[in-house]
């Protein structure tokens, strides 16, 4: 590419970046109550990403209005590079902020404000390294993704998935994590199981069918799975090393005197990579349903949400090893899940590393150390010297 139509000077410089994105609400969020667009974080993204000389698509997610994911590409080719991030923050308590969430606050050699950390700081970064590299020629594509709506359904990612875009043939997935790459992390279920049964009265147990009961036998077959699937799957590279099923809450029946005509369970799931979901809850199937048959229970059994599933790299994948020579750490697990799952499916070796720790991540004065920014460009043009130039 050549450098005209290339103005990096009306690019604003990293504090400047960071300063309007956190200005810009974008929180995701199940409660209707919080929720907000992300579109004029994805614009501003697009105005400072043009002038370098990126293509930009804006595409709205299917089926959410105003939510937006954003893939920007500088230069072309069948390979590359993807620098991906998430648009939008959890919500926050305003009364647990020493600081106004939406204004960047310097104190303490850190930047303060939400989504300083997880994640609109990798953006500003990424868009700094960027910087350095508009009007080169490019031997294959560096592409800037931006994506809707991770912290709550995960939906911009697997749009993006089902669309089948970006091509690439690497990315880094910018979340924090003190810039120590992260090439597997554990899957999220989150699964709702219903009984339903006759209520009657208590002093005759023939005059009804307790669906309390069904749960409480139902419970034991799920403990019995837990234990057979952590006497099966181990990995060392987690803390918690087996795959974990936690009761979360249930709740049934109305009086001690009335048989429990219904009765529900949520429970969550956290698979290790190479368990797969679907398999998991054919798992669970087979050990509830002829609990309900046996009982005359009617049954329901569904996720609460789609889930994500787990997430590995291959520990001597190029991307791992580049990541590992640019930071001076050995890939690692984390517990926390993130949007790799999905740029997988695009056929992309990924890798999580970003700035910022994920302790502060969804905290009360969310920060980013300024020790943090320098390092980050750095390894970002590493990257894009290696998997672009």
């Amino acid at each position: 590419m050549s450098q005209s139509g290339v103005n990096v000077a009306s690019v604003p410089g990293v504090k400047d970046m960071l300063t309007r994105l956190i200005s810009l609400p974008s929180i995701s969020s199940a409660s209707a109550k919080w929720d907000h667009s992300n579109e004029a974080v994805v614009r501003i993204l697009a105005e400072w990403l043009e002038p370098l000389g990126f293509a930009v698509e804006i595409l709205e997610v299917p089926g959410m209005p105003g939510k937006f994911n954003l893939i920007a590409t500088l230069g072309s080719g069948s390979g590359g590079l993807v620098l991906s991030g998430h648009t939008d923050t959890v919500p926050y308590d305003d009364q647990r902020w020493t600081s106004d969430p939406f204004t960047l606050t310097e104190r303490d050699n850190r930047w303060y404000g939400l989504g300083t950390c997880d994640m609109k700081g990798f953006f500003a970064l990424a868009i700094e390294a960027a910087r350095e590299f508009a009007g080169s020629p490019l031997k294959e594509p560096l592409i800037l993704l931006a994506t809707a709506d991770e912290e709550s359904s995960m939906n911009g990612a697997r749009a993006l998935a089902e669309a089948g875009k970006p091509k690439a043939r690497y990315a880094v997935i910018g979340e924090p994590t003190s810039l120590k790459p992260v090439r597997m992390h554990k899957g999220i279920m989150m699964e709702r199981l219903k009984f339903e049964g006759q209520s009657g009265h208590s002093s005759n147990p023939a005059l009804g069918r307790n669906a309390l009961e069904g749960m409480h036998e139902a419970l034991s077959e799920l403990l019995t799975l837990r234990g057979q699937w952590q006497e099966q799957y181990r990995n060392p590279n987690f803390e918690v090393q087996v795959p974990t099923l936690n009761l979360g809450c249930i709740h049934g029946g109305d009086n001690p005197n009335r048989i429990c005509a219904q009765c529900e369970l949520h429970f969550d799931l956290r698979p290790l990579p190479g368990m797969d979901m679907e398999s998991l809850r054919q798992d669970i199937l087979s050990k509830v349903r002829p609990v309900a048959e046996r009982r005359e229970l009617s049954m329901e059994f569904e996720p609460l949400f789609d889930g994500v599933p787990p997430f590995e790299t291959p520990a001597d994948a190029a991307l791992v090893k580049a990541c590992e020579k640019l930071t001076g750490h050995t890939a690692h697990a984390v517990a926390f899940a993130t949007e790799a799952p999905w740029l997988q499916k695009l056929g992309l070796e990924t890798l999580v590393m970003g700035p910022g720790s994920i302790d502060q991540a969804h905290q009360p004065d969310e920060y980013i150390e300024l020790a943090q920014l320098e390092p980050t460009i750095r390894i970002l043009k590493g990257l894009i010297r290696q998997f672009c130039l």
